[in-house]
């Protein structure tokens, strides 16, 4: 009997390993319907799951229901599986160079319960190449085993959206790989399990990777365009946003927005291709280039702020700002990689006043991550307030909620455009 229909009849067990915003949702969808072990290096993040609480805060308690699953810290449960699937973070580090220590340390640990007959799945975003070229030698490595003969691998990139709960797993489609012929159709089988929208078969390991860094290289190199134009049209005294309404009238005009570049996919993924185009001896020019734009635009908002409060007539040194957002985009609790700190940064090396509020985001977590927390009361004299994120919370305020904060003149700085057309009697700008 085929692994697959092993792991229908409960049979054989998977195992997801890294129970992050990718790895959780992955794990409770299979649980539905296979026996699965949920393994995480974090004790208490474990713990929270046993108590039907996703620690990401993007599920809520329903999603853990009739779900087959264990959760565990301990690696020789894994030792249970034959079916592994590791959805573990690939960030850069403070070089902005791909950092896989995550990645080959779950590897690892697969590697030393490995089994004869298993495959390992992999979900991390990473460069085209790294999971036969990193990957593959230490699970041979470390389990004795050989890769094809005894043990198959394929690739299958998360294309979870944080926050957006129309498009889900079930309902976006898979793109999927393997090692040969019978790993490619038992991993797609597998997958189908739980993916209503169905699979796509890649031809190789090699182009599901090169397919995944793309998607969200491309839109940070169309975000970052719109971040030039917007630079562009301020000196020029236009409004980007109504320059982007009139474009957008032609039916095959691309619509992308100017802003901050964040969170762990579009301002992380396009280093790890980058970096593997260096080791080709090619320097990514547009790639790179859209990175400076959208890596530099939180110290470039901070600073037309400032000149805007200067205009006032203000001392820039006694001056107040509130942002409004901290998060990476709008409407989660994920502040990782967030451009705000950028916007705070700059503001404070002016000697501004900086106050931060957010509806969604922990005033801890951004204490520890970016030296920062939020106020727990909203002043009335602010010189600016930038509204940085547009939560839902935000789109309903009008210019009489401003007013009652600001100072005299005050200002509005819009970075969504959310409030355009709005704002009357302050002073008003956006990108």
């Amino acid at each position: 009997m085929c692994l697959y229909h092993r792991l229908i009849e409960k049979e054989a067990k998977l195992a997801v390993i890294g129970l992050g915003y990718v790895g959780l949702p992955i794990a409770l969808e299979f649980a539905k319907k296979i026996s699965v072990i949920g393994f995480d290096i974090s004790q208490p993040r474990i713990d929270m799951m046993k108590k039907r609480i996703d620690p990401s805060g993007e599920l809520d308690s329903s999603a853990f229901d009739n779900c087959d699953i264990e959760f565990t810290t301990d690696i020789e449960d894994l030792r249970k599986a034959n079916f592994f699937i590791v959805g573990v973070p690939t960030p850069i580090d403070e070089h902005k160079l791909p950092d896989l220590k995550p990645l080959l340390s779950a590897t690892g640990s697969i590697g030393t319960v490995l089994k004869k007959g298993d495959y390992v799945v992999f979900e991390s975003t990473v460069y085209p190449g790294c999971t036969e070229e990193d990957c593959i030698p230490i699970l041979e490595l470390l389990s004795g085993l050989k890769f094809k003969d005894d043990f198959k691998v394929g690739y299958s990139p998360e294309r979870i959206n944080p926050g957006d709960k129309e498009h889900t797993l079930a309902k976006t489609v898979k793109v999927v790989s393997g090692c040969d012929e019978e790993s490619l159709d038992i991993i797609a089988k597998t997958y189908e399990l739980v993916v209503q929208a169905g699979v796509f078969r890649a031809t190789s390991i090699k182009v599901a990777e090169a397919a995944k860094i793309i998607e969200n290289t491309q839109r940070d190199v169309n975000i970052a365009f719109m971040n030039e134009l917007s630079i562009i049209f301020n000196r020029m005294g236009i409004n980007t946003y109504e320059v982007l309404e009139a474009a957008g009238t032609k039916w095959n005009f691309l619509r992308f927005s100017p802003g901050l570049v964040g969170g762990h996919c579009i301002g992380v993924d396009p280093y790890y291709l980058t970096h593997k185009a260096q080791a080709l001896d090619y320097h990514a020019q547009v790639i790179n280039s859209g990175r400076y734009v959208n890596d530099t635009m939180g110290f470039y908002i901070a600073k037309q702020t400032v000149k805007k409060i200067i205009s006032f007539g203000k001392d820039i040194g006694k001056a107040k700002v509130l942002v409004m957002g901290a998060t990476f985009k709008e409407n989660v609790e994920d502040i990782r990689n967030s451009k705000i700190a950028d916007v705070v940064k700059e503001l404070k090396s002016y000697s501004v006043s900086v106050d931060v509020t957010d509806t969604r985001a922990s005033s801890d977590h951004l204490m520890h991550e970016y030296g920062f927390g939020l106020v727990k009361e909203i002043g009335t004299d602010y010189d600016a307030i930038i509204v940085a994120v547009n939560h839902h919370e935000y789109l309903e305020l009008d210019e009489q909620y401003f007013k009652s904060i600001s100072s005299n003149p005050g200002l509005v700085v819009d970075i969504k455009g959310i409030y355009r057309g709005k704002i009357k009697e302050l002073n008003y700008w956006s990108l």
